[in-house]
């Protein structure tokens, strides 16, 4: 069976709500609230709802449950959950839809990073017996990626300053940004290179066919979607690129024709360089108009939102064919990989 699916609404809290004091269906209800009432859609209208998140960072097991609470379980729904962040909720939702079991899906994420040191907490990724018990924190391992790159010579510390200073700049633009090199975190990244620890969530709805166009007047299509993984150990990879993302592209149709947008999930200035490269993406395409991870990343939200960051610019007639990309893992190790199309004008 074959059916459109579209993302018809999208929403997320804003840069600066870190939520600190806020519990996690506190940070997220007002994000669904918007979500829904973008589309005037109520909960019992959804077919489907699928979240992501992960209790490593909310320091419980099964704490999605209370999440879910807020969402509203209650007549029974059809509900979902990964341990990923929530673009593979989408993929699942996306999945669903497909399938003809459903006609509309509701899928959010969130994360809290800030009771805890989110550093130390992603080390839980890393293989177990060979790299975790040295504890490369995140920021290391994105810095052994980032020297890579400059042995290459594909880039420099001063090009790395400018992605994030754009980055940053994109985001807030009523606030200037320089291309500075800053303080070193762990070299050769500095504080520029790396991203803003925060809290934060963000929710798309998905229709299919003509309820999508009902509920949207200019959905974003999903053409293609795909996601890849790179090997495990850290040792058996080339950091300089990554495959996993170039196939995944390539499987999702990215490559049948250009792209005028890409929302690239890189929370290091690095990794840009490495999927502009692996993703083709030439002068011509606006990477990251939304200032990308770089300017806000709540892990396990920070993926989906560049999908739906990239269905709103082509809600607002801002774009006609976009990329979205999101990662999980060191070094780029899992990939997904969007494509969505607006109606032609």
């Amino acid at each position: 069976m074959t059916r459109d699916i579209a993302v018809v609404a999208f929403a997320r809290t804003g840069l600066r709500d870190t939520g600190e004091d806020t519990s996690e269906v506190e940070m997220l209800m007002p994000v669904l609230h918007e979500v829904l009432a973008r589309t005037g859609l109520r909960t019992a209208d959804i077919g489907f709802t699928c979240s992501g998140s992960s209790d490593y960072l909310a320091g419980r097991a099964f704490s999605f449950t209370m999440a879910l609470d807020g969402v509203g379980a209650w007549p029974p729904i059809s509900e979902s959950h990964v341990e990923m962040d929530g673009a593979w909720a989408l993929y699942e939702a996306w999945t669903k839809l497909l399938s003809g079991d459903a006609d509309t899906a509701l899928v959010y994420s969130y994360g809290k990073s800030t009771p805890g040191s989110v550093r130390d907490v992603l080390t839980r990724q890393l293989d177990p017996y060979y790299v975790a018990p040295l504890w490369p924190d995140s920021v290391a391992l994105a810095a052994l990626q980032a020297q890579a790159l400059i042995d290459a010579g594909d880039t420099d510390e001063a090009a790395l300053a400018a992605v994030g200073a754009r980055s940053r700049a994109a985001a807030d633009s009523a606030v200037p940004q320089k291309s500075s090199l800053g303080d070193y975190v762990v070299r050769p990244l500095r504080t520029g290179d790396c991203p803003p620890v925060g809290d934060g969530a963000a929710a798309v709805i998905l229709a299919a066919g003509d309820r999508a166009r009902a509920l949207c007047e200019r959905p974003a299509w999903i053409r293609g979607i795909d996601h890849r993984i790179e090997a495990h150990a850290l040792g058996v990879r080339d950091l300089t690129d990554s495959p996993s993302s170039r196939l995944a592209a390539e499987k999702a149709g990215a490559f049948e024709r250009p792209v005028d947008t890409a929302e690239l999930h890189a929370p290091f200035s690095a990794q840009e360089v490495v999927l502009r490269k692996a993703l083709r993406l030439g002068d011509g395409v606006r990477v990251n108009p939304s200032g990308g991870a770089l300017a806000a990343n709540p892990v396990m939200a920070a993926g989906l939102a560049r999908i739906g960051e990239a269905a709103a610019r082509i809600h607002r007639g801002e774009s006609g064919r976009a990329l979205a990309h999101a990662t999980s893992g060191p070094c780029l190790q899992q990939n997904l990989v969007a494509v969505l199309e607006g109606d032609p004008r």
